[in-house]
């Protein structure tokens, strides 16, 4: 699922990481070698039980539950695998056209209910309140199996989606999209620990690139449907036709699921378990906070962001793995480069728009237009990605991605300040996107494969809590220098945003090889 969470400081749009693929990623640090060693935190030790990392010795590893029968003669549509795949990549798409088709839908949705002053909010608590299931659904997964936190998550996904629908104030209907975002948090992790668990290796970035194709489809036709949806229809259908769609979609996943309860060396739980739900209450808090700070001015806007950024750090620290913050090797460096590619990506592309219609005159259908490219250009990316199934260095896909990103942001910052043509930021922007279809399924591989199966739920919940709070944390910075710096210079005001969006690329190109494990 695409990225995580995201959310556009400047106007509002968003979208939850359920997110996109990971990548099988782990490999060649020798036969039987520890893949987790030298990770801190969060499974920092694999039973040897486990299936080490193995592909020097030509091994193919088995997830839990599924046999050594030869994968390659399997595909995604194979018999065993047809419901869930169909099912899942429906909900995927599902979750995705919601965070899309309700940035369309929300103008008009605003007026009809007088709900102006709660616009933002209507956005901001679908992204908060999704913290909270990503949380609770890591360790559920865990604990009793992936089955029973997805159940609850499409109940719940679907039950906001009618209380937004049928909202009579907008109070109401910022009420159903928090609930909406508490479900599609339980979903995007459950799913994750689905694949662990049930899809070989050998597919499981195939099923990744078909998630990321799954969210980037919306962003294609998403906007289109839901605003003939709102024009011919009204604005509730945008909300109350889903729900149906949901319910099929867990008729083809839920039965493919019976039985996947906990692995047999499922952990009692640790020392601190208890602590994480109050800790992702903290989050949301601060994530709440960040939003609102970034759209004040001078001293007020600092007034809000420093307390929220020192508290969103404070979670973050006792919510993704030891290490992740200073990017030590492997699982915490996975998380890390997963937030910081959804960081750079998410800041440069909330302002494309704007900078695209301001500045240079395009009108908002081209200048929306060269989202939907980079999306495309993400989908390809995938798509390439998948077709190799298990790479001897799968960091250099990471690196590769980040170096694209890099070059996109770039050519964003040159229609800036240097005036370059529009044709080279939208030919950049695409292979911006390329680079995060070839980042997003590497890293969600790669922390499948540095997990042991009793924690594929808790470093899921990581990987996507992650994926938010950088993305929340760049978005927030960004946004508050570019409205600092508009008034004075409109050129200055872009290029710093996008200096940040660069600068965090090149980070997580200078980051990209520690995935590797120390050997």
């Amino acid at each position: 699922m695409r990225g995580g969470a995201r959310r556009d400081a400047a106007s509002g749009t968003e979208g939850i990481g359920t997110e996109v693929p990971p990548t099988r990623v782990a490999v060649t640090f020798g036969a039987g070698e520890d893949a987790a060693s030298g990770a801190e935190g969060v499974g920092t030790e694999v039973p040897p039980t486990r299936a080490a990392v193995a592909v020097d010795a030509g091994a193919d590893e088995t997830s839990a539950g599924v046999g050594t029968e030869d994968t390659a003669a399997q595909g995604l549509f194979a018999p065993r695998y047809r419901g869930l795949t169909a099912g899942a990549v429906a909900l995927v798409s599902l979750v995705g056209f919601e965070a899309l088709a309700v940035t369309t839908a929300m103008p008009t949705v605003a007026r009809a209910l007088d709900g102006l002053p709660l616009y933002a909010l209507a956005f901001a608590g679908t992204l908060a309140a999704s913290v909270v299931g990503m949380v609770a659904a890591g360790r559920w997964a865990d604990a009793r199996g992936p089955a029973a936190p997805l159940r609850h998550g499409i109940a719940w996904f679907a039950l906001g989606l009618v209380v937004a629908g049928l909202a009579p104030a907008m109070g109401w209907l910022v009420a159903g999209r928090v609930i909406q975002g508490f479900g599609g948090g339980l979903i995007s992790v459950a799913l994750y620990v689905v694949v662990g668990r049930v899809y070989p290796p050998a597919l499981r970035v195939k099923i990744f690139a078909a998630f990321a194709a799954a969210w980037v489809l919306p962003a294609i036709v998403g906007p289109a449907i839901s605003g003939a949806i709102v024009e011919h229809f009204g604005w509730r259908w945008v909300f109350l036709a889903v729900p149906a769609v949901a319910a099929l979609a867990a008729c083809w996943v839920l039965p493919a699921l019976r039985g996947l309860g906990p692995v047999a060396q499922a952990e009692p739980a640790r020392r601190g378990d208890a602590l994480r739900l109050p800790w992702a209450l903290l989050a949301t808090a601060s994530l709440l906070a960040l939003h609102y700070g970034g759209q004040q001015r001078g001293w007020g806007a600092l007034a809000w962001l420093l307390p929220a950024a020192a508290a969103l750090m404070l979670a973050a620290s006792q919510l993704l793995p030891r290490g992740a913050l200073r990017a030590a090797r492997g699982l915490p460096t996975v998380v890390s480069l997963r937030g910081i590619a959804a960081g750079a990506y998410f800041l440069t592309e909330a302002y494309i728009p704007l900078l695209l219609s301001s500045e240079r005159g395009l009108s908002p259908t081209w200048a929306g237009a060269v989202l939907t490219l980079g999306a495309i250009g993400w989908s390809s990316g995938s798509w390439l990605r998948g077709r190799d199934a298990q790479p001897r260095r799968p960091w250099r896909y990471l690196q590769a991605g980040m170096a694209m990103i890099a070059l996109g942001v770039a050519t964003i910052a040159a229609m800036a300040l240097l005036r370059a043509p529009v044709a080279l930021g939208i030919a950049g922007w695409i292979v911006a996107g390329l680079g995060m279809g070839l980042i997003y399924p590497t890293l969600s591989v790669l922390m499948l494969e540095l997990s042991p199966p009793q924690e594929q739920g808790r470093n899921s919940s990581a990987l996507h809590l992650g994926d938010a709070i950088y993305t929340a944390a760049a978005l927030a910075a960004g946004g508050s220098l570019f409205a600092a710096l508009l008034a004075r210079s409109h050129t200055l005001a872009y290029v710093c945003g996008f200096a940040i969006a660069l600068a965090l690329a090149l980070l997580g190109l200078a980051l990209a090889a520690r995935v590797r494990v120390a050997r």
